[in-house]
Formats: structure tokens, C-alpha cells, sequence
């Protein structure tokens, strides 16, 4: 009988609802208990689930194509995203799913979508108060959702554009809470009513929405995202059919939505708490220096991981820290965990970006966006949006926090999310005039759970 690794003993409920409203004090209690390495037991889910955080042990994990999805993979997301999602195909369907999506993702692509992300910050910006306090994060929402519906979906008729980006917004926020993933676990293992089922007209609406545009591409092929995934063929020539097209329409907005802009809420959190290195990414803005912005995204990435696990399920055995573990487990890197070691960063809870520019970390010491070969489609994407955004931002406001306090961890569906979206004091920022630096009150450590 194979014995997995020890973990905590409460039950299922209590270690969910840990995990639910405060998974850092949860991870971090594990660690020090239980090492690189633990079993945790979720409501909902019949067999224990392992984490790991040693960066070689992630590499094995991700390294091996052969494993699957591990159990639950699909419980919230298939009746959003749709049942030919390439979040939630396995094996050959999958890599072909993602060989036909990578090309509108990668080089010099990007560039072609700067100019949206650009705008769409801009105009955002000009309606944010000045000198009060507001939460960033909405204001971020807004901007990814509007860069999704322009660059990727590709709806320039204003009518539909208002329309779709009304109801995509609404199935974001409502599809968002922690208390829907409990709801959706008790339903599982109780029964009872789906509390999904109050979505499905909202997505009925969107998907009318979205073949509208899927036609009219076909018709009419522009320079979007949308109309590369119509015009892509896999290697027997077959397209992919509108079901499956709006299927991974709708990952591409889950996946590339809450995700940015969680992930520059998180960026300006740390950056308003640390005046130095706010004072020195100002400066290479205006100077255009990507290298220091870009490391700024990374550094933020790390200590705030939006996304906290990306797991596997197991089709052969797997070798961690003196564990075997057989086929048939869910093992998943615990990212906080793995992003937050000693051996691999000096002063793990130190917000550093100089870090990214002197010794970069292993390619399985920093995983944001997963690895092998599900990690995240749009990473490029999401990093380039990251980077413009901060950019657009810095060069015409001066911020400030409006609380002394650091950012806590909130559970938004699937992600780790600032708990009262980064609030803010904005001035405009004079053109020549360096911003106004803020004082530091708390180490980037402190207050994330």
C-alpha cells in the first residue's frame, strides 16, 4: 500500500475553508510542519492532493507529457468555457489545440497590440479622481477587458462592442467569488440545486454575441486574434468549427482577464510600498527602459502570484524528496511556496526587481504562468499588457497609497486577489516632474494573507 507524503489532519471542510479564506497562513503553516512536500484534503474531492515546491521536483511534474488534469480540473470552468476548451482537453487533443493557438502569442505579434493596451490605459486614466482614494483594481478590470474585446475578439461596432463587453463583464464578476467555488463543492458532494445554473442565460446571450463576430470574421478576416483562430487549420487541414472557436474565445477571456489585471494590482501594491524602487521604474519609464519594467513585472509576479496552483494528474510515478508517488495522484506546485525559498532567492519576502536583472531564476523556480506543456497560452501577452499598462500609468499620474497597511489575499474564483483592490490617492502627474514617492510602511512580506 503506498503511503503518500503526511499533511495536515483536519478535515476536508476545515482545510478547504483555510484554504479558501486565508491559503497563505495555510501554505505557509504546511511548510513549516511538513517540508517541500504535503498531501491537503479538499472538500469535494474523493483522493488527498500533494504539493510540492522544490523547483527540480516541479520540473519533473511539468517535464512529462503524459500526465493529465487532476481531478475537479473542469468542475467550475467547463460550463464557462465549454467542453473544447484547451484548458480542459487532455493528450493529443490538447497539443493540437495549442500548436493552432501559440502563433498569435509569440514575437513580434505583440507589438501589433501595444497600441491597444496603450489607449485603453489612457482613457482609463483620464477618468480616475484625483486626490481621493479609489480601488485600482476595477480600473485594471476594466482595461484587460476592454484589450480582450478589441485585440483579441477583434468587435470594432461600437453597439456590439457595449453590448458584449456589458454581459462578458457581468459573467466575470458573478463567476468570481469564493463562495461559488464552496457552492459548487457542496453541490458536488451534497447534490442539490448547480449554482452555476443561474449563468447559463448570460452565457446563452454571450455566446449569440460572440458567433455573430465569428461569422463576420470568416467573412471578413482583420488583423485580431479571433480572426487567426478562424483561419487556422490542423495538420488534416480542418478548421476548427464556431462551437469550438467561441469555446476558446471564452478560455482566452478567463484565462487572460482577472489574471492581468489582478497581477498590476498586485505590481502597484508593492511599488507604492517601496518608494525606491518606485522612484527607479519611474525613471526608466521615462528614460524607456524596458529591462527595469519588465523586471518590475517579474519581481511582482513572484511575491504575488496571481494563480496559485497549476497541477497534474499523475500517469506514471513520480520521485519527490523521498516519496513515491504512484499513478493516479493529484500533485500540483504550491506557487507561493516555490517562489518563496531561501535557497533560491536571498530575502524570499523582499520585493527586489534587481533580481530579475542580476541572476535570473531557474525556469522552474519562477512559475506565474505554470510550465511544460499547459502553461499559459498568453504569458507573452499578459507580460507585454503588464509592462505598457505600467508604463501608461507612471507617466501621468503620481500615486500613493491610501492605506498604511498592505494588501491581503482574497479569493477571486481561482486567483489570489488584492482584498480591497489596491486603493489608491492619484495626482496628475506634470510631464517633466518626477512623481511624489510615498513612504514605506510595511515590508512586501507583511499582510498578504
Amino acid at each position: 500500500m503506498t503511503t503518500l507524503p503526511p499533511g495536515p489532519a483536519e478535515p476536508p471542510v476545515i482545510q478547504t475553508m483555510r484554504w479558501l479564506l486565508r491559503p497563505i497562513s495555510f501554505l505557509e503553516s504546511c511548510r513549516r510542519r511538513f517540508g517541500d512536500v504535503f498531501s491537503v484534503r479538499f472538500l469535494g474531492f474523493q483522493t488527498p492532493l500533494v504539493m510540492i515546491s522544490d523547483p527540480e521536483a516541479i520540473q519533473a511534474l511539468y517535464t512529462a507529457r503524459e500526465h493529465g488534469l487532476p481531478s475537479g480540473r473542469t468542475l467550475a470552468l467547463q460550463p464557462i468555457l465549454g467542453s473544447r476548451s484547451v484548458l480542459l482537453l487532455e493528450g493529443s487533443e490538447h497539443l493540437a489545440r495549442r500548436r493552432l493557438m501559440l502563433p498569435p502569442f509569440h514575437g513580434e505579434r505583440m507589438r501589433a497590440y501595444e497600441s491597444i493596451v496603450a489607449e485603453a490605459v489612457a482613457r482609463d486614466v483620464e477618468s480616475w479622481p484625483t486626490g481621493s482614494p479609489f480601488a485600482l483594481h476595477p480600473h485594471m478590470q476594466a482595461v484587460t477587458l476592454e484589450v480582450i474585446v478589441r485585440a483579441v475578439f477583434g468587435v470594432t461596432d461600437p453597439g456590439r462592442r457595449q453590448e458584449l463587453t456589458g454581459r462578458l463583464g457581468r459573467l466575470l464578476e458573478a463567476s468570481a467569488s469564493a463562495g461559488l467555488q464552496f457552492g459548487v463543492l457542496l453541490s458536488r458532494r451534497l447534490g442539490g440545486p448547480d449554482p452555476l445554473e443561474r449563468l447559463r442565460t448570460l452565457l446563452r446571450e454571450i455566446h449569440a454575441l460572440l458567433a455573430a463576430e465569428i461569422a463576420d470574421r470568416r467573412a471578413d478576416p482583420r488583423e485580431d486574434i479571433l480572426s487567426m483562430l478562424v483561419a487556422a487549420r490542423f495538420e488534416d487541414g480542418e478548421p476548427m468549427d464556431g462551437g469550438e472557436v467561441r469555446d476558446q474565445l471564452m478560455t482566452l477571456l478567463v484565462a487572460g482577464h482577472e489574471t492581468t489585471a489582478t497581477g498590476l494590482a498586485w505590481t502597484f501594491d508593492l511599488l507604492l510600498r517601496h518608494p525606491r524602487v518606485l522612484e527607479r521604474v519611474i525613471a526608466a519609464v521615462d528614460a524607456g527602459d524596458e529591462a527595469y519594467v519588465r523586471a518590475v513585472v517579474s519581481e511582482s509576479l513572484r511575491l504575488r502570484p496571481v494563480v496559485p496552483l497549476a497541477g497534474r494528474r499523475l500517469s506514471t510515478e513520480l520521485r519527490v524528496d523521498g516519496h513515491v508517488l504512484p499513478p493516479g495522484t493529484d500533485v500540483t506546485p504550491a506557487i507561493w511556496l516555490a517562489h518563496t525559498r531561501a535557497d533560491r532567492y536571498p530575502e524570499p519576502y523582499a520585493f527586489r526587481p534587481e533580481r530579475f536583472l542580476e541572476n535570473a531564476p531557474s525556469t522552474y523556480a519562477w512559475i506565474p504562468f505554470g510550465g511544460g506543456v499547459r502553461r499559459c497560452l498568453g504569458a507573452a501577452f499578459a507580460e507585454m499588457e503588464m509592462r505598457i499598462a505600467l508604463g501608461e500609468i507612471l507617466r501621468r499620474r503620481s500615486l500613493q497609497p491610501a492605506s498604511p497597511v498592505a494588501e491581503r489575499v482574497a479569493r477571486r474564483n481561482v486567483t489570489f486577489s488584492p482584498s480591497n483592490g489596491t486603493r489608491v490617492i492619484a495626482a496628475v502627474r506634470a510631464p517633466s516632474a518626477a512623481a511624489d514617492a510615498p513612504r514605506a510602511t510595511e515590508p512586501a512580506g507583511a499582510g498578504v494573507d
